[in-house]
Protein backbone atom coordinates (compact mmCIF):
# COMPACT_ATOMS: atom_id res chain seq x y z
CA UNK A 1 0.00 0.00 0.00
CA UNK A 2 2.58 1.90 0.88
CA UNK A 3 4.33 2.01 -2.54
CA UNK A 4 1.48 2.75 -4.66
CA UNK A 5 1.07 6.09 -2.28
CA UNK A 6 4.77 6.37 -2.99
CA UNK A 7 4.23 5.89 -6.60
CA UNK A 8 1.01 8.06 -6.45
CA UNK A 9 3.06 10.89 -5.10
CA UNK A 10 5.78 10.74 -7.73
CA UNK A 11 3.08 10.80 -10.37
CA UNK A 12 1.61 13.79 -9.36
CA UNK A 13 4.96 15.68 -8.94
CA UNK A 14 6.39 14.81 -12.40
CA UNK A 15 2.87 16.08 -13.65
CA UNK A 16 3.36 19.30 -11.78
CA UNK A 17 7.00 19.99 -13.35
CA UNK A 18 5.99 19.17 -16.60
CA UNK A 19 3.25 22.08 -16.15
CA UNK A 20 5.68 24.20 -14.69
CA UNK A 21 8.30 24.02 -17.31
CA UNK A 22 5.50 24.47 -19.90
CA UNK A 23 4.59 28.01 -18.81
CA UNK A 24 7.78 28.94 -18.68
CA UNK A 25 7.91 28.31 -22.87
CA UNK A 26 6.51 30.81 -24.40
CA UNK A 27 7.14 28.88 -27.95
CA UNK A 28 5.32 26.04 -26.07
CA UNK A 29 1.89 26.78 -25.44
CA UNK A 30 2.54 27.87 -22.75
CA UNK A 31 1.29 30.21 -20.39
CA UNK A 32 3.76 33.13 -20.27
CA UNK A 33 5.49 35.39 -22.82
CA UNK A 34 8.60 36.59 -23.21
CA UNK A 35 9.30 40.21 -23.91
CA UNK A 36 11.96 42.78 -24.24
CA UNK A 37 11.36 46.07 -23.00
CA UNK A 38 12.77 49.61 -23.22
CA UNK A 39 15.62 48.55 -21.25
CA UNK A 40 16.82 45.53 -22.91
CA UNK A 41 15.20 43.53 -20.19
CA UNK A 42 13.81 39.86 -21.09
CA UNK A 43 10.60 39.81 -19.20
CA UNK A 44 8.13 36.63 -18.50
CA UNK A 45 4.52 37.96 -18.34
CA UNK A 46 1.42 36.05 -18.87
CA UNK A 47 -0.36 35.59 -22.06
CA UNK A 48 -3.57 36.56 -20.56
CA UNK A 49 -3.21 39.76 -18.93
CA UNK A 50 -6.20 41.00 -16.60
CA UNK A 51 -4.66 43.38 -14.16
CA UNK A 52 -2.16 45.68 -14.91
CA UNK A 53 -1.14 48.97 -12.93
CA UNK A 54 1.35 52.15 -14.11
CA UNK A 55 4.14 52.94 -12.21
CA UNK A 56 5.72 56.44 -13.49
CA UNK A 57 4.97 59.79 -15.46
CA UNK A 58 2.86 58.54 -18.16
CA UNK A 59 2.75 55.26 -18.13
CA UNK A 60 -1.15 55.08 -17.41
CA UNK A 61 -1.61 57.55 -20.21
CA UNK A 62 -0.39 55.12 -22.88
CA UNK A 63 -2.60 52.61 -21.20
CA UNK A 64 -5.37 54.54 -21.75
CA UNK A 65 -3.98 54.91 -25.39
CA UNK A 66 -4.32 51.89 -26.30
CA UNK A 67 -8.04 51.48 -24.33
CA UNK A 68 -7.18 49.56 -21.54
CA UNK A 69 -8.23 51.69 -18.69
CA UNK A 70 -10.92 48.86 -17.68
CA UNK A 71 -7.64 46.45 -16.95
CA UNK A 72 -6.15 49.07 -14.49
CA UNK A 73 -6.80 47.58 -10.99
CA UNK A 74 -4.55 50.63 -8.89
CA UNK A 75 -3.42 53.96 -9.88
CA UNK A 76 -0.53 56.62 -7.54
CA UNK A 77 -1.55 59.44 -5.76
CA UNK A 78 -0.02 61.83 -7.90
CA UNK A 79 -3.13 60.18 -10.70
CA UNK A 80 -5.46 60.92 -7.74
CA UNK A 81 -4.22 64.43 -6.60
CA UNK A 82 -3.26 66.36 -10.03
CA UNK A 83 -5.88 65.65 -12.57
CA UNK A 84 -6.40 69.01 -14.09
CA UNK A 85 -4.58 69.39 -17.24
CA UNK A 86 -4.17 65.30 -18.02
CA UNK A 87 -6.23 64.46 -21.22
CA UNK A 88 -5.78 61.05 -20.27
CA UNK A 89 -7.92 61.43 -16.19
CA UNK A 90 -9.95 64.11 -17.09
CA UNK A 91 -11.72 61.23 -19.74
CA UNK A 92 -11.96 58.62 -17.14
CA UNK A 93 -12.10 60.11 -13.38
CA UNK A 94 -13.39 56.52 -12.38
CA UNK A 95 -8.91 55.91 -12.62
CA UNK A 96 -8.99 58.47 -9.37
CA UNK A 97 -11.39 56.03 -7.47
CA UNK A 98 -9.00 52.75 -7.69
CA UNK A 99 -6.56 51.83 -4.92
CA UNK A 100 -3.47 53.78 -4.46
CA UNK A 101 -0.25 51.88 -5.12
CA UNK A 102 2.39 54.86 -4.00
CA UNK A 103 3.14 58.23 -4.54
CA UNK A 104 4.05 58.16 -7.81
CA UNK A 105 6.35 60.88 -9.46
CA UNK A 106 10.15 59.84 -11.69
CA UNK A 107 11.93 57.25 -10.34
CA UNK A 108 9.86 56.37 -7.49
CA UNK A 109 9.10 52.63 -6.71
CA UNK A 110 5.41 51.71 -5.77
CA UNK A 111 4.15 50.53 -2.18
CA UNK A 112 5.01 46.87 -2.74
CA UNK A 113 2.41 46.03 -0.09
CA UNK A 114 -0.03 47.93 -1.71
CA UNK A 115 1.10 46.21 -4.79
CA UNK A 116 0.05 42.75 -3.17
CA UNK A 117 -3.17 44.08 -2.03
CA UNK A 118 -4.34 45.23 -6.03
CA UNK A 119 -2.92 41.46 -7.42
CA UNK A 120 -1.98 43.05 -10.74
CA UNK A 121 -0.72 40.48 -13.43
CA UNK A 122 1.90 42.91 -15.03
CA UNK A 123 3.16 46.63 -14.25
CA UNK A 124 3.77 48.84 -16.84
CA UNK A 125 6.68 51.22 -16.50
CA UNK A 126 8.29 54.83 -17.27
CA UNK A 127 11.38 56.63 -16.12
CA UNK A 128 12.84 53.64 -13.47
CA UNK A 129 16.17 52.13 -13.88
CA UNK A 130 16.95 48.77 -14.53
CA UNK A 131 17.72 48.33 -11.23
CA UNK A 132 14.68 49.61 -9.65
CA UNK A 133 12.68 47.30 -12.16
CA UNK A 134 14.79 44.35 -11.14
CA UNK A 135 14.47 45.06 -7.28
CA UNK A 136 10.01 45.57 -7.94
CA UNK A 137 9.54 42.74 -9.68
CA UNK A 138 12.27 40.43 -7.34
CA UNK A 139 10.48 41.50 -4.17
CA UNK A 140 6.77 41.56 -5.68
CA UNK A 141 7.16 38.49 -8.02
CA UNK A 142 5.38 40.93 -10.29
CA UNK A 143 6.87 41.31 -13.70
CA UNK A 144 7.67 44.31 -14.57
CA UNK A 145 7.78 45.47 -18.19
CA UNK A 146 9.68 49.06 -18.83
CA UNK A 147 8.59 51.47 -21.64
CA UNK A 148 9.96 54.80 -22.91
CA UNK A 149 8.61 58.00 -24.24
CA UNK A 150 11.09 58.23 -26.48
CA UNK A 151 13.42 60.85 -26.78
CA UNK A 152 13.32 63.49 -24.42
CA UNK A 153 9.96 62.14 -23.19
CA UNK A 154 8.27 62.42 -26.67
CA UNK A 155 9.11 66.05 -27.09
CA UNK A 156 10.69 65.59 -30.64
CA UNK A 157 8.23 65.59 -32.55
CA UNK A 158 5.22 62.86 -32.30
CA UNK A 159 5.89 59.39 -34.00
CA UNK A 160 9.57 58.88 -32.16
CA UNK A 161 10.76 55.37 -32.87
CA UNK A 162 11.05 54.62 -29.31
CA UNK A 163 7.52 55.59 -28.38
CA UNK A 164 5.94 53.89 -30.85
CA UNK A 165 7.88 50.55 -30.26
CA UNK A 166 6.89 51.06 -26.76
CA UNK A 167 3.19 51.20 -27.67
CA UNK A 168 3.28 48.17 -30.11
CA UNK A 169 4.39 46.33 -26.96
CA UNK A 170 2.02 47.46 -24.41
CA UNK A 171 0.10 46.20 -26.88
CA UNK A 172 1.07 43.06 -27.16
CA UNK A 173 0.95 42.52 -23.60
CA UNK A 174 -2.30 44.11 -23.05
CA UNK A 175 -4.29 42.26 -26.12
CA UNK A 176 -4.32 45.37 -27.86
CA UNK A 177 -2.57 44.72 -30.72
CA UNK A 178 -4.69 46.42 -33.53
CA UNK A 179 -5.03 49.12 -31.01
CA UNK A 180 -1.54 49.81 -31.29
CA UNK A 181 -1.38 49.57 -34.85
CA UNK A 182 -4.07 52.78 -35.14
CA UNK A 183 -2.17 54.75 -32.34
CA UNK A 184 0.99 54.28 -34.43
CA UNK A 185 -0.41 54.96 -37.88
CA UNK A 186 -2.22 57.86 -36.33
CA UNK A 187 0.49 59.49 -34.73
CA UNK A 188 2.33 58.86 -38.60
CA UNK A 189 -0.19 60.55 -40.25
CA UNK A 190 -0.32 63.69 -37.97
CA UNK A 191 3.51 63.88 -38.09
CA UNK A 192 3.05 63.43 -42.00
CA UNK A 193 -0.12 65.59 -42.24
CA UNK A 194 1.51 69.00 -40.66
CA UNK A 195 4.82 69.07 -42.53
CA UNK A 196 2.99 68.68 -45.57
CA UNK A 197 1.27 71.69 -44.99
CA UNK A 198 3.94 74.00 -44.32
CA UNK A 199 6.50 72.19 -46.60
CA UNK A 200 7.86 75.35 -48.74
CA UNK A 201 7.14 78.01 -46.49
CA UNK A 202 9.02 80.96 -45.01
CA UNK A 203 9.04 80.47 -41.12
CA UNK A 204 8.77 83.71 -39.00
CA UNK A 205 10.78 83.76 -35.86
CA UNK A 206 8.51 82.35 -32.81
CA UNK A 207 8.98 82.33 -28.76
CA UNK A 208 7.16 79.97 -26.56
CA UNK A 209 7.39 80.97 -22.71
CA UNK A 210 5.88 80.04 -19.71
CA UNK A 211 6.41 76.74 -20.54
CA UNK A 212 6.35 74.41 -17.08
CA UNK A 213 9.35 72.13 -15.92
CA UNK A 214 9.35 70.82 -12.29
CA UNK A 215 6.52 73.40 -11.64
CA UNK A 216 5.28 76.41 -13.28
CA UNK A 217 7.26 79.49 -14.97
CA UNK A 218 7.18 82.67 -16.38
CA UNK A 219 8.12 84.52 -19.38
CA UNK A 220 11.68 83.11 -19.66
CA UNK A 221 10.84 79.67 -19.54
CA UNK A 222 10.95 77.71 -22.87
CA UNK A 223 12.22 75.08 -24.62
CA UNK A 224 14.63 74.61 -27.70
CA UNK A 225 13.15 71.87 -29.47
CA UNK A 226 9.59 72.35 -28.61
CA UNK A 227 7.88 69.91 -30.41
CA UNK A 228 5.36 71.98 -32.43
CA UNK A 229 7.59 74.06 -33.45
CA UNK A 230 10.14 71.07 -34.78
CA UNK A 231 7.13 69.76 -36.42
CA UNK A 232 6.00 72.73 -38.60
CA UNK A 233 9.77 73.47 -38.99
CA UNK A 234 9.56 76.93 -37.31
CA UNK A 235 12.50 79.32 -36.66
CA UNK A 236 12.51 79.05 -32.75
CA UNK A 237 14.82 81.77 -31.43
CA UNK A 238 15.76 79.56 -28.41
CA UNK A 239 16.57 76.83 -31.03
CA UNK A 240 20.38 78.17 -31.27
CA UNK A 241 20.82 77.48 -27.34
CA UNK A 242 20.71 73.96 -27.92
CA UNK A 243 17.89 71.19 -27.15
CA UNK A 244 15.34 70.62 -24.33
CA UNK A 245 14.00 73.22 -21.35
CA UNK A 246 16.14 76.50 -21.42
CA UNK A 247 15.25 79.64 -19.39
CA UNK A 248 16.22 83.38 -21.11
CA UNK A 249 17.11 86.52 -19.59
CA UNK A 250 14.48 89.28 -20.70
CA UNK A 251 16.61 91.63 -22.20
CA UNK A 252 18.15 88.91 -24.63
CA UNK A 253 14.23 88.37 -25.32
CA UNK A 254 13.69 91.79 -26.30
CA UNK A 255 17.17 91.76 -28.29
CA UNK A 256 16.00 88.69 -30.47
CA UNK A 257 12.55 90.87 -30.46
CA UNK A 258 10.38 87.28 -31.94
CA UNK A 259 7.84 88.06 -34.73
CA UNK A 260 5.43 85.76 -33.18
CA UNK A 261 5.02 85.08 -28.96
CA UNK A 262 3.55 81.51 -27.79
CA UNK A 263 2.60 81.62 -23.93
CA UNK A 264 2.26 77.59 -21.99
CA UNK A 265 -0.87 78.70 -20.10
CA UNK A 266 0.67 76.41 -17.51
CA UNK A 267 2.65 79.71 -16.78
CA UNK A 268 0.10 81.67 -17.67
CA UNK A 269 -1.01 83.01 -14.58
CA UNK A 270 2.57 83.77 -13.29
CA UNK A 271 3.05 85.82 -16.89
CA UNK A 272 0.15 87.93 -16.19
CA UNK A 273 1.26 88.88 -12.60
CA UNK A 274 4.42 89.78 -13.53
CA UNK A 275 3.30 92.15 -16.66
CA UNK A 276 1.53 94.15 -13.86
CA UNK A 277 4.34 94.75 -12.71
CA UNK A 278 6.56 95.30 -15.53
CA UNK A 279 4.48 96.51 -18.31
CA UNK A 280 7.32 98.35 -20.03
CA UNK A 281 9.15 95.31 -21.00
CA UNK A 282 6.15 93.98 -22.70
CA UNK A 283 4.93 96.62 -24.60
CA UNK A 284 8.52 96.80 -25.95
CA UNK A 285 7.88 93.11 -27.62
CA UNK A 286 7.08 93.53 -30.83
CA UNK A 287 4.51 90.91 -30.79
CA UNK A 288 3.16 92.18 -28.07
CA UNK A 289 2.67 96.05 -29.98
CA UNK A 290 1.34 94.19 -32.71
CA UNK A 291 -1.33 91.62 -31.21
CA UNK A 292 0.57 88.41 -32.15
CA UNK A 293 0.32 86.81 -28.57
CA UNK A 294 -1.34 83.51 -28.44
CA UNK A 295 -2.07 81.56 -26.19
CA UNK A 296 -1.58 77.36 -25.83
CA UNK A 297 -2.52 74.70 -24.09
CA UNK A 298 0.16 72.90 -21.57
CA UNK A 299 1.42 69.80 -22.55
CA UNK A 300 4.18 68.92 -20.59
CA UNK A 301 2.71 67.25 -17.44
CA UNK A 302 3.38 64.23 -15.85
CA UNK A 303 5.43 62.93 -18.97
CA UNK A 304 3.73 64.54 -22.82
CA UNK A 305 0.23 64.38 -23.39
CA UNK A 306 0.78 63.72 -27.11
CA UNK A 307 -2.98 64.84 -27.67
CA UNK A 308 -2.64 68.26 -26.48
CA UNK A 309 0.96 68.49 -28.26
CA UNK A 310 -0.77 67.50 -31.39
CA UNK A 311 -3.56 70.12 -30.96
CA UNK A 312 -1.11 72.92 -30.10
CA UNK A 313 0.65 72.22 -33.11
CA UNK A 314 -2.74 72.52 -35.43
CA UNK A 315 -3.53 75.99 -33.54
CA UNK A 316 0.20 77.14 -34.04
CA UNK A 317 -0.18 76.24 -38.12
CA UNK A 318 -3.58 77.96 -38.23
CA UNK A 319 -2.13 81.15 -36.95
CA UNK A 320 0.93 81.29 -38.82
CA UNK A 321 -0.07 79.69 -42.02
CA UNK A 322 -4.19 80.22 -42.12
CA UNK A 323 -4.30 79.57 -45.92
CA UNK A 324 -2.24 76.09 -45.31
CA UNK A 325 -4.32 75.51 -42.53
CA UNK A 326 -7.67 76.81 -44.21
CA UNK A 327 -9.98 73.16 -43.58
CA UNK A 328 -8.64 73.27 -39.75
CA UNK A 329 -10.99 74.13 -36.97
CA UNK A 330 -8.34 73.82 -34.07
CA UNK A 331 -11.01 73.41 -31.17
CA UNK A 332 -12.73 70.83 -33.70
CA UNK A 333 -9.22 69.43 -34.50
CA UNK A 334 -8.67 69.08 -30.62
CA UNK A 335 -11.65 67.52 -29.45
CA UNK A 336 -11.13 65.10 -32.69
CA UNK A 337 -7.56 64.17 -31.28
CA UNK A 338 -8.88 63.92 -27.89
CA UNK A 339 -11.56 61.39 -28.72
CA UNK A 340 -9.41 59.49 -30.71
CA UNK A 341 -6.47 59.19 -28.38
CA UNK A 342 -8.43 59.11 -24.80
CA UNK A 343 -12.23 58.38 -25.72
CA UNK A 344 -13.65 61.84 -24.86
CA UNK A 345 -13.33 65.54 -26.19
CA UNK A 346 -12.12 66.97 -23.82
CA UNK A 347 -10.77 70.72 -24.98
CA UNK A 348 -13.59 72.41 -22.96
CA UNK A 349 -12.39 71.35 -19.68
CA UNK A 350 -8.65 71.89 -20.61
CA UNK A 351 -10.25 75.66 -21.59
CA UNK A 352 -11.71 75.71 -18.26
CA UNK A 353 -8.49 75.48 -16.63
CA UNK A 354 -5.92 77.10 -18.66
CA UNK A 355 -7.79 79.68 -20.85
CA UNK A 356 -7.72 77.34 -24.20
CA UNK A 357 -6.89 79.13 -27.73
CA UNK A 358 -6.59 82.52 -28.64
CA UNK A 359 -5.08 85.99 -28.09
CA UNK A 360 -4.04 86.78 -24.77
CA UNK A 361 -4.63 90.13 -24.17
CA UNK A 362 -2.10 91.76 -21.13
CA UNK A 363 -4.03 94.60 -20.14
CA UNK A 364 -7.37 92.73 -19.54
CA UNK A 365 -5.55 89.45 -18.26
CA UNK A 366 -7.89 87.23 -20.70
CA UNK A 367 -7.17 84.92 -23.87
CA UNK A 368 -10.23 85.64 -26.51
CA UNK A 369 -10.23 83.06 -29.11
CA UNK A 370 -10.58 84.01 -33.12
CA UNK A 371 -10.00 82.28 -35.91
CA UNK A 372 -6.76 83.67 -37.92
CA UNK A 373 -7.56 84.71 -41.39
CA UNK A 374 -5.19 85.48 -44.62
CA UNK A 375 -3.26 88.35 -44.28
Amino acid sequence: MRKFIALILIFVVVLASGCTGSGANSENGSATLTVTDALGRSVDVPKNVERVIAVGPGALRLIVYLNASNMVVGVEDFEKKYSYGRPYIIAHPELKKLPSIGPGGPGKLPNFEALANVSPDVIIAVFISKEQADEIQEKTGIPVVVLSYGARGGMKGFNDPELMKSIQLAGKILHREERAKELINFFNSVQEDLQKRVKGEKSPRVYVGGIGYKGAHGIESTYGDYAPFEVLNLTNIVASLGPGWKTVDKEWLLKEDPDYLFIDEGGLKIILDDYKKNPDFYRALRAVKEGRVYGLLPFNFYNTNLGTAIADAYYIGKVLYPDRFADVDPIKKADEVYTFLVGKPVYETLKEQFGGFGKIDFENGTVKYSLPTSP
